[in-house]
């Protein structure tokens, strides 16, 4: 892409971030529950190990402190999935019945672009402070951490993100093919859970598939060990690659996906 359609497109996502907010803002109370209903998840993930850890001093291969650092990690993807992706990918099925896809396609610049960041959860920030507080007091309690272990945050987060992405939207992409595909969002939710744990915890059969075949393991588990107790090498060239290459899967699957679109008003 050129500088001048990147920069098109980030003048674009910037009226997006706008329209928004303005959005938002327009109902308070809405989003000062966003927040709240949010910070209610959280702790209850954190309890549920807080709780284990009183009965054990090992969950899989990490201590308390250690699962902690994996918390604060998927705690920052997931506050980013719900800034940039939840709202749009969601109600991905629902356009699709709607009929609200076609007036989508004919816009003057990338279809999954504009499906996939359209909307932007605002009230959501929030939830991506609270989540990076969490993080930095995780990585604080542990003895002897190396600080500059850290920088592999802004490598494998991001690398995660784009993973959970790639995964989130062909989900989505399946309504285009089958019209109503609600029960996809259910069993997205299911696969999510798989990441949603450390990877140590698993079957090593289970274990494989989740880094490899369905990466989900990739969003959280690798990052948190890179700062933990690093993986092999080739979970780390793993990840950075696998981020690219489902980017590009998710491309060429949405391009299959629009072949078999049927329009709503065909």
């Amino acid at each position: 892409m050129s500088a001048q359609g990147l920069k098109k497109y980030l003048n674009i996502y910037g009226a997006f971030i706008k329209a928004s907010a303005i959005a938002e803002i327009e109902f308070r109370l809405n989003f000062v529950m966003r927040i709240f209903n949010d910070i209610i998840w959280y702790v209850a993930q954190i309890f549920t190990f807080e709780v284990l850890y009183q009965h054990t001093k090992y969950i899989g291969s990490w201590d308390v402190h250690q699962t902690r650092v994996f918390l604060g990690v998927l705690f920052m993807v997931d506050a980013l999935y719900m800034i940039f992706l939840q709202e749009n990918l969601d109600r991905f099925s629902e356009k699709v019945r709607k009929g609200e896809l076609d007036l989508l396609l004919t816009k003057p610049i990338n279809s999954q672009f504009m499906i996939s960041f359209q909307r932007v959860s605002v009230s959501c920030f929030g939830n991506l402070m609270i989540a990076s507080g969490w993080f930095v007091s995780s990585l604080m309690q542990l003895e002897h951490f190396s600080w500059p272990r850290a920088l592999w945050i802004f490598l494998l987060v991001p690398s995660g993100f784009a993973i959970l992405y790639a995964i989130r939207f062909a989900m989505a992409a399946l309504s285009v093919i089958l019209v109503r595909a609600d029960n996809l969002q259910f069993v997205w939710y299911q696969l999510y859970r798989l990441g949603m744990r450390p990877d140590s915890i698993y079957l090593k059969w289970l274990q494989i598939i989740i880094l490899t075949i369905l990466p989900v393991g990739l969003i959280a588990s690798v990052p948190a060990r890179a700062l933990l107790d690093p993986p092999e090498t080739w979970v780390y060239v793993w990840s950075l690659l696998a981020a690219p290459l489902s980017l590009w899967l998710s491309s060429l699957f949405w391009k299959y996906a629009l072949t078999r679109y049927q329009s709503a008003s065909s």
